[in-house]
């Protein structure tokens, strides 16, 4: 009966594999488009006409702009990341305790590295040597 269990949760961890891989790329995707969205709406902004408010209005917008950019920037890059380790057989397991992520995060939050619990040993981590 154990030979029957390992196998049968191989098959769930590919399927559990597989959406998250199906989610990822649709994420990318999404991700993609508002950069480009955001670019196009950027670029359409005549940042030297107008009086100073308008100029200031239009400063504001490109700050705005880039701070979004490298949320999603950051966003792409874990994305990235984690269809890496699914190509190299590391996908789903936890960096900080090595043991492997809940079924449930990992749908919700595919490219997470870290389990709850790993998630609370860092952070634990980083309040306990963080400078005030």
């Amino acid at each position: 009966m154990p030979i029957l269990t390992r196998t049968l949760s191989t098959i769930q961890t590919k399927e559990l594999i597989t959406e998250c891989k199906r989610r990822l790329l649709r994420l990318k995707e999404d991700t993609l488009n508002r950069v480009r969205s955001a670019h196009n709406e950027l670029t359409s902004i005549d940042k030297m006409s107008g009086d100073e408010i308008d100029q200031a209005v239009a400063q504001l917008t490109e700050n705005t702009f880039l701070v979004n950019q490298e949320r999603l920037r950051h966003l792409l890059f874990e994305v990235e990341s984690a269809l890496a380790r699914i190509e190299t057989n590391q996908f789903g397991v936890c960096e900080e305790t090595q043991e492997p992520i809940e079924s449930e995060r990992l749908l919700a939050i595919p490219y997470t590295r870290l389990s709850i619990e790993g998630a609370e040993l860092r952070e634990a981590m980083t309040r306990k040597y963080a400078r005030y």
